[in-house]
């Protein structure tokens, strides 16, 4: 079973960063994409951004040159360093295996003034 936990979203302006983390525990193996996705209220969930083992990265087109994937092999983390955030950007964000339905429990990040 796979256990993933999410922290680091909270309220900020808009213009401002957050930086989100999501570790990954349990039987995971060594072969596996890591991607973040978001939904707001009312919409689908979509996926942000993808990162495999070795470091390949896709981005949502609304998010590309804002925010950056990255992943930590050794601790099984990944990162999304969202910055210039707008108030499109509220959503809860949730971590995933790809392709798998591994999902972690969701974090909140409202951007408001």
């Amino acid at each position: 079973q796979v256990h993933l936990v999410e922290s680091g979203g909270g309220l900020v302006q808009p213009g401002g960063s957050l930086r989100l983390s999501c570790t990954a525990s349990g039987s995971i193996g060594s072969i596996y994409t890591m991607a973040w996705h978001r939904q707001a209220p009312g919409q689908q969930r979509q996926l942000v951004a993808r990162i495999t083992r070795g470091g390949i990265t896709n981005y949502e087109d609304s998010v590309r040159g804002r925010f950056t994937i990255s992943r930590d092999n050794a601790t099984n983390t990944v990162y999304l360093q969202m910055n210039s955030l707008n108030s499109e950007d509220t959503a809860v964000y949730y971590c995933n295996i790809w392709g798998t339905p591994a999902w972690g429990q969701g974090t909140q990040v409202t951007v408001s003034s």
